[in-house]
């Protein structure tokens, strides 16, 4: 009895309708008794490799004299007269397998043309009737673009010098029903290639690419950290204290334990838990969740990662930042000089060093420790100050006037102890925490401390919320288990932490977080 439910390619749906052509087609795949979705396909060669493997193309004269190739990245090669003039001959190369997504297609008579793409990269496939035969030929007249093939055949060169697979066996692996986006306009609506990112990886140049850095980004710093002694480590995401960091959290219920929990906003006290009992240099890369707005720079759920080392300071973590950016920069290629957001970064260490308080004064001709001065420039610029503390005010006044100045890369060091509950103070200054920032235009990039191991202090800074916070930004959430931690005592040490995505949106020049999350929270649709 026959399958109702399989497509019909004798009904008369209209085949103007790119959606009705397409099935169309699938129909017809059925009728032949081809798999539309495709089977195992082994001993492929990618993209990539193929291209890698152009040196394997020789040309062989007729007396069997084999000759190299010429320079095709030569502009005055004319491919067609060099082979002209090494006489009569046939070119030969290595038999490739390759498979992928058709991203182009032209017809020629008895000839076919295809782009066909990989994840690392395109190289165009050349179907002749006379060398696939006719029923190859026929299940390549069923091809539409977007659709997944298989090819095997010769790898060469056409008369124009370009690389191409000359097939002589298709395989069908995968129809695609939907319609491809145009050539030339592509996926353009932002939130629709959000929110489809398959299709936006599929059909946007350069999209693959941008996630494919992400990852050896990522595997670099662990790469760096892993040769430097550090132990990667996993903590708990569901805890029942929000610390480590001024943000409001995701709120859970854990239903057995009858329970509040909260989605972890940070990383932090766990890791100098760990320092406690005796990991000396251990971090954690992971996902780290804040109940916050959205922004280019701002996702819900974010990557970071939190690096402590034992008997270091922020000076510690200044030389391992720099470290950690510059080995990305290696891996991904391309040098220390980078363009992000219309400006070159270069990345050359030493970073810049610049006090908080240098930064204020030349950004706003202001000495920061002038309140009256202060409180008048906050006045003009509409800042509250009623009940706020003065470091409230000059961090506000921060925000606003210095750090969108900041190119950078620049270590911003040196923060007002009071806005810093997790640091240690300066032995000289104790209005001042070691603590710096690193700024690329205008982005905060990382945050590190030399940190509090000081239990009666910090027991006194998690009771204390400064005038004119907001509670979502105040530290001031006691974590009782955390303070009983350090009076087992805690080694003096640096803390470090690099928010992932950031760091990849400036070492891929993305302009917003969202174009280096895969899949970024979005309102329904």
């Amino acid at each position: 009895m026959a399958d109702s439910s399989a497509p019909n390619p004798d009904d008369n749906s209209d085949l103007t309708d790119p959606h009705a052509a397409r099935r169309h087609k699938l129909a017809e795949l059925v009728q032949r008794g081809i798999d539309p979705w495709g089977q195992r396909f082994d001993d492929r060669t990618l993209n990539g490799e193929c291209r890698s493997r152009a040196g394997e193309v020789k040309f062989v004269t007729a007396d069997g004299k084999t000759i190299e190739l010429p320079d095709f990245e030569s502009p005055d090669l004319d491919y067609r007269q060099w082979k002209n003039d090494n006489g009569p001959g046939e070119e030969i190369g290595p038999t490739v397998r390759v498979a992928g997504r058709i991203m182009l297609a032209r017809t020629a008579g008895k000839l076919i043309f295809l782009n066909l793409r990989d994840w690392t990269g395109d190289i165009q496939i050349f179907i002749g009737k006379k060398q696939v035969g006719e029923e190859n030929f026929d299940l390549a007249k069923l091809f539409d673009l977007g659709d997944l093939v298989g090819v095997e055949g010769r790898l060469g060169r056409t008369n124009t010098g370009e690389l191409t697979v000359f097939a002589e066996k298709l395989f069908m692996l995968t129809k695609m029903l939907e319609v491809p986006p145009e050539k030339h306009a592509g996926m353009t609506n932002i939130e629709l290639r959000q929110r489809m990112r398959y299709a936006d990886l599929a059909f946007n140049d350069g999209v693959i690419q941008t996630f494919l850095d992400r990852t050896k980004i990522i595997k670099s710093v662990r790469s760096t950290l892993d040769e430097r002694g550090f132990c990667e480590v996993e903590g708990p995401t569901l805890h029942t204290v929000p610390g480590g960091a001024a943000a409001r959290p995701f709120e859970t219920h854990h239903n057995a334990l009858d329970m509040k929990l909260t989605m972890r906003i940070a990383l932090e006290l766990h890791l100098k838990r760990l320092m406690v009992g005796g990991m000396e240099r251990v971090y954690e890369l992971g996902r780290v969740y804040r109940n916050e707005g959205l922004s280019p720079r701002h996702n819900p759920e974010f990557t970071m990662i939190e690096i402590y080392q034992a008997y270091g300071n922020y000076e510690s973590m200044m030389e391992l930042t720099e470290r950690i950016i510059c080995d990305a920069l290696d891996q991904i290629g391309g040098g220390y000089k980078r363009e992000y957001n219309g400006q070159e970064i270069d990345f050359t260490p030493p970073f810049q060093r610049a006090t908080y308080a240098e930064l204020f004064e030349k950004a706003t001709g202001i000495n920061p420790t002038d309140e009256e001065a202060v409180l008048a420039l906050a006045a003009k610029l509409d800042i509250d100050t009623q009940d706020k503390h003065p470091d409230v005010v000059r961090n506000e006044i921060f925000e606003e006037k210095v750090e969108d100045s900041l190119q950078g890369p620049i270590f911003v060091i040196d923060y007002p102890a009071s806005i810093c509950p997790l640091t240690k103070r300066k032995q000289d200054n104790p209005e001042i925490a070691e603590r710096f920032e690193l700024f690329i235009c205008g982005m905060e990039l990382a945050n590190a401390y030399t940190e509090l191991n000081d239990p009666d202090l910090q027991e006194e800074l998690f009771k204390t919320q400064l005038a004119g916070q907001d509670e979502e930004d105040s530290m001031a959430k006691m974590d009782h288990d955390f303070v009983r931690a350090l009076r087992y005592g805690m080694p003096p040490a640096g803390g470090l932490g690099i928010g992932i995505d950031r760091l990849v949106m400036v070492l891929t020049n993305c302009k917003s977080i969202r174009d280096v999350i895969l899949f970024p929270v979005l309102r329904p649709e």
